[in-house]
This record gives C-alpha cells, sequence and structure tokens, in this order.
C-alpha cells in the first residue's frame, strides 16, 4: 500500500515537472528544431497539465517554420514509438509466415 502511493507521488512529480517544459504564450525568441523536437516528445505530459487546468500550451506559437515542425513530429514519432512497433509488427508477421 505505501509503495503504491509513492509511485502514484512519484508519477504526479513526474508528469507536473515534465509539463512545466511545455510552451506557455508568446515567447520573444522563436522556437526551433530542437524546441520542436521537445515539444513533440512531451506531448503527453502537455496534454495532462492542460487537462488538469494548467495555462500551457501544446506547441510554441512563435516557431521557425518548418524546421519547428519537423522536430515536432520527430519528437512526436519518438513519443508513440513510431518506428519500433511497424518494425516489431513486421517481425511479428514474418514469423508466422514462416510457421
Amino acid at each position: 500500500m505505501k509503495t503504491k502511493s509513492l509511485q502514484i507521488i512519484a508519477l504526479g512529480l513526474i508528469i507536473l515537472s515534465l509539463s512545466s517544459c511545455a510552451p506557455s504564450g508568446f515567447e520573444e525568441e522563436p522556437a526551433g528544431f530542437f524546441y520542436g523536437l521537445w515539444h513533440g516528445f512531451i506531448i503527453f505530459f502537455s496534454t495532462l497539465g492542460k487537462l488538469f487546468g494548467r495555462d500551457i500550451g501544446i506547441h510554441a506559437l512563435n516557431n521557425t517554420g518548418w524546421p519547428y515542425w519537423l522536430g515536432f513530429l520527430i519528437g512526436l514519432s519518438s513519443a508513440i514509438g513510431g518506428g519500433s512497433r511497424a518494425a516489431s509488427h513486421k517481425k511479428r508477421k514474418a514469423r508466422r509466415v514462416e510457421n
């Protein structure tokens, strides 16, 4: 019981700390590729923070254009594991054919 409470508290702290890195409003400097990469990677934490009423954004409003969005898409796909899931699906399919 005690370890479960500690795990829930730790998860809450991790979500809070990662959502604090999310974009919040209009910044002076435009966000570039690496900011896009980071914002794409933490999108789930940003979404959770937004659901709990924090005033944070999902993406940076002031960005550099396609480099930011390229980084955002790469970060998003790495967060959801797009490439690894497709590769493991092909391996499972190949094993079924062999058997």
